[in-house]
């Protein structure tokens, strides 16, 4: 039988995560996400598409301007070096791992098993080793059916194929890893790219050796970034935070500031709870997000089940995003665009207590005192600026 197995739509916690799963609910081919589209939809390629992916391998000319420099460039082409090493060592077989094929294993599950006598223990210990290994958050939930995809991608041809994950994996570890908050400052640059290549290539790290970790305990472990399932209900099943309009996870910790990755396991674990406190309420009221956006790919209003084309997951009720509009002008920039990161009012330093303050209030019956109290904040940093400051 094809991995997942069919069992039946896993809602325990859905409620209190927030996720509203409608009959029309599909699961979704990795096939047409959008950054899979533009290799072979038409409709997603454009004049800019080429010169976008090849300004990662140094081959475009880089823009003149401030944040769009061969430094900025390389800077952030840097930064992904390690993800990129990891995902290119199977394409000839037609995996680009940890994008659109999970991350194969490098060392074998021990034939002599650990015994897990007390699954809380033990979760308690995969969080102690995820954070010696550098993570910054650790959540852990049940594994669900609905969330992964209905096939990978063989990127030889852009068509469909089975995941070849073993069967029997019934819990996800969920690992996140915080961006640079002054680089996120620079968002729309080649530089800010840095902060996302970075986390990229830190989780690409840490997702295999905790695997291995659980493998040398004897235990089945697959370790996942962008592939094999979407990680957002994952995240916040798994207690690490709220979504939000601007389709982020928001998370006490860093607010929008991360990037998250994945652990599939038979390891006898105990589950984290989701922890609603209040940020659908406060994305109820706020739309700076959506109002920043230079292509209006944000939504304004509330949650629906309307979709904009096929990247986006049918039959789940929540605020989603235009995705060919949003790599549209990526392509323009020929680096990603996390404006809408930046100028979310919860992208906050929290270890500042003004901002844990200001949380607080975000998060109670005063939130639109929060709000009115945010109006400036995300105000785009100069990217130069950065570059002086580490000088």
């Amino acid at each position: 039988m094809a991995w997942p197995q069919n069992s039946s739509p896993q809602r325990d916690g859905d409620a209190a995560a927030g996720i509203e799963v409608t009959d029309d609910f599909e699961r979704f081919a990795q096939r047409n996400d959008v950054f899979t589209r533009a290799f072979w939809d038409d409709t997603v390629k454009s004049k800019h598409t080429e010169k976008f992916f090849a300004s990662y391998r140094m081959e475009a000319t880089p823009r003149r301007g401030d944040g769009f420099t061969q430094k900025d460039f390389a800077l952030r082409n840097a930064a992904w070096l390690i993800s990129d090493i990891v995902s290119d060592r199977n394409a000839a077989e037609g995996k680009r791992e940890g994008f659109q094929a999970a991350i194969a294993a490098d060392t074998p599950v021990a034939p002599m098993r650990v015994e897990v006598d007390d699954p809380a223990k033990m979760s308690d210990e995969i969080k102690r080793i995820a954070k010696f290994f550098g993570a910054d958050l650790c959540g852990i939930t049940d594994m669900d059916d609905r969330w992964v995809y209905k096939s990978r991608v063989d990127v030889r041809d852009m068509s469909d194929a089975p995941h070849d994950v073993p069967e029997g994996l019934n819990s996800v570890i969920v690992l996140g890893h915080e961006m640079e908050e002054d680089l996120v400052a620079t968002y729309p640059s080649a530089l800010a790219g840095a902060a996302t290549g970075r986390e990229y290539s830190h989780e690409a790290s840490i997702v295999m050796q905790l695997a291995a970790y659980i493998r040398n305990l004897g235990y089945e472990a697959v370790p996942s970034m962008n592939d094999t399932a979407l990680v957002i209900p994952y995240a916040i099943k798994a207690g690490l935070g709220e979504y939000a309009r601007n389709q982020m996870v928001i998370t006490p910790e860093f607010g929008p500031r991360l990037r998250f990755s994945k652990i599939f396991t038979n390891l006898p674990v105990a589950y984290d709870v989701p922890k609603p406190k209040g940020v659908r309420a406060f994305c109820d009221i706020c739309t700076k997000c959506a109002d920043a956006c230079p292509v209006k790919a944000l939504p304004f209003g509330p949650p629906s089940t309307d979709t904009a084309n096929v990247s986006a997951i049918k039959g789940v009720r929540k605020w989603t995003s235009d995705a060919e509009k949003c790599f549209s002008f990526w392509a323009k920039l020929s680096s990603d665009c996390a404006i809408c990161m930046r100028v979310c009012p919860f992208n906050r330093d929290y270890t500042k207590w003004h901002h844990r303050l200001w949380l607080k209030i975000a998060l109670g019956p005063w939130r639109k005192v929060a709000l009115r109290l945010a109006r400036d904040h995300g105000t785009r940093r100069k990217p130069g600026a950065w570059w002086g400051a580490e000088g």
